[in-house]
């Protein structure tokens, strides 16, 4: 984990001060952190929060005396583009840890957590959003430190648990507080929180005279041919169903909660009250405080007011259309990546001239070098991650199916394994993050699915942790084949991601498809 870490870290701050300009969206976030060191006032679109992070990366920055080299005044005042960009890529270097910890705390198998950590590593989207001063990694982290706090609430009992739960609705209330879709995060929450009592009721109501608890479904003993005892917290029965399959669902090093084979099963000890005040009130409460500091230095509107006022600045945004921004794209675009879009694109007619910052194109059949910083996900991550998902959907509706056809009656399974609790989990959240933008009709980006694709990340990740884990050599030799391709793809398309030097040709070569460009 801590190469993976280092990984991070060293592109993320390689050639941070390349472009000396604002990218993309810099033209808002760099100007507005700024703004707040001014004491500029300002109207934002978007919840204060990532500006603040923006604006103190800046302070900071600018009281270290080094990375100066190049300076512009384009966020108003005189500062070096590594003064508005370093802090992004600190947070952006521990989503990877962030996503391993999920992974652990699902499933405490550490190859799981350590291969979900190395492939979100390996994201592109990821990396340049961390590279310049834009907001969405901020969403994320937020969002993902909420689920990791909620899960090590439900592996832990009374003080530690409500420990645990507020820092829980702080990090969804931040999340919310970066951008307003921080919110599916949250709802994921309590999305996966109703499943675990929908369960719970639907077992009680098709075996009435048998007590039911979540954490007696993933730890009980079988009765079948005399009496089985579970070895490790995994039943002989689910084992051997894997085994059939060729995957291992047992790992001899890592070890079990002391509560639970995962702390999903402790969902239906959380009640209602618990979640409307630790996952209700406290991220309200944060949300309204994170406003504080912005409505003190912009008296404009009040805080009812400017929400309707960032409201009204969405809705008149445009339909999802090229005519409003070439770069629209639809939700059912971005997991397939349809659409991915260029952040930063000028050319130079050679690697000695100085890197351009803006100008007019070169003239036809002028030899040329290619800069471009490309908001793109690693293709084949994105792609084999899709199939993951729809991998785990299938097994659970397998998994309901099947006894309904033998037994012609619908019910809930006696054990419900590891993995089926995975599967709910990542497929949940994966739907609460995606879902709501089917219904939006403003000009959406590629960028907007960075919330739904982490759990993307988890399914690929689980799916080739299982293959390695097989006992079948196909299998293990195939979760070695993906490991392999998404590695070589995020090299080969690293240059896209980081903005180096590329001929026509090579340019040419990373873009599979017209729509790419």
């Amino acid at each position: 984990m801590l190469g993976i870490f280092i990984l991070s870290l060293a592109l993320r701050f390689w050639g941070l001060e390349r472009f000396n300009t604002l990218v993309f969206d810099e033209v808002y976030f760099a100007k507005f952190g700024n703004n707040y060191l001014t004491h500029t006032p300002f109207f934002n679109a978007h919840p204060p929060l990532s500006q603040y992070m923006i604006g103190i990366g800046i302070w900071i920055g600018s009281h270290i005396p080094f990375w100066h080299d190049t300076v512009n005044g384009l966020t108003g005042s005189m500062r070096s583009p590594w003064t508005y960009r370093w802090f992004n890529a600190l947070t952006g270097s521990f989503i990877p840890l962030v996503v391993a910890a999920i992974a652990y705390q699902l499933s405490y198998r550490r190859s799981f957590a350590i291969i979900a950590g190395l492939f979100t590593a390996c994201d592109g989207i990821f990396l340049v959003e961390s590279r310049y001063a834009l907001s969405n990694i901020y969403i994320v982290i937020f969002g993902l430190l909420g689920h990791w706090f909620l899960l090590l609430a439900l592996d832990n009992q009374n003080r530690r648990r409500s420990f645990w739960l507020v820092f829980a609705g702080i990090a969804f209330g931040a999340s919310v507080g970066t951008k307003w879709n921080g919110l599916w995060f949250l709802s994921g929450a309590y999305l996966i929180w109703i499943v675990g009592w929908l369960i719970q009721g639907i077992y009680s109501f098709s075996n009435p005279f048998t007590s039911f608890s979540l954490k007696e479904a993933g730890g009980r003993r079988q009765e079948a041919g005399g009496r089985k005892q579970e070895v490790e917290g995994v039943s002989q029965e689910s084992e051997a169903r894997s085994y059939e399959a060729g995957i291992s669902t047992y790992s001899p090093s890592s070890p079990p909660s002391p509560s639970s084979e995962t702390p999903l099963q402790n969902l239906t000890q959380l009640n209602i009250f618990q979640m409307l005040f630790y996952l209700g009130i406290i991220p309200a409460s944060i949300y309204s405080i994170i406003w504080i500091p912005h409505l003190q230095l912009d008296k404009t509107y009040g805080f009812i007011e400017v929400h309707r006022q960032i409201l009204k600045f969405h809705l008149q945004l445009g339909g999802n259309s090229p005519n409003v921004h070439p770069y629209c794209a639809a939700w059912y675009k971005w997991p397939l990546m349809t659409r991915p879009m260029a952040y930063y694109y000028q050319t130079a007619e050679s690697i000695s001239e100085p890197l351009p910052v803006m100008g007019p194109p070169l003239p036809a059949g002028a030899g040329k070098v290619i800069y471009d910083v490309h908001a793109m996900g690693n293709p084949f991550l994105w792609w084999f991650g899709l199939a993951a998902m729809l991998f785990l959907a299938g097994m659970l509706v397998a998994q309901i199916v099947m006894p309904w056809v033998k037994e012609k009656r619908f019910s809930v399974p006696a054990t419900l394994s590891v993995d089926t609790w995975i599967a709910l989990y990542l497929i949940v959240n994966y739907a609460a993050n995606l879902a709501p933008w089917v219904e939006v009709t403003r000009c959406v980006f590629i960028y907007h699915y960075m919330c739904a694709v982490v759990f993307v990340f988890l399914a690929i990740a689980w799916f080739v942790d299982q293959c390695l884990r097989s006992y079948y050599q196909q299998l293990r030799v195939l979760g070695v084949t993906i490991t392999f391709i998404i590695l070589a793809a995020f090299i080969f398309w690293m240059p896209i991601y980081l903005g180096l030097p590329l001929s026509p040709n090579g340019y040419k070569m990373r873009m599979w498809f017209n729509s790419w460009i």
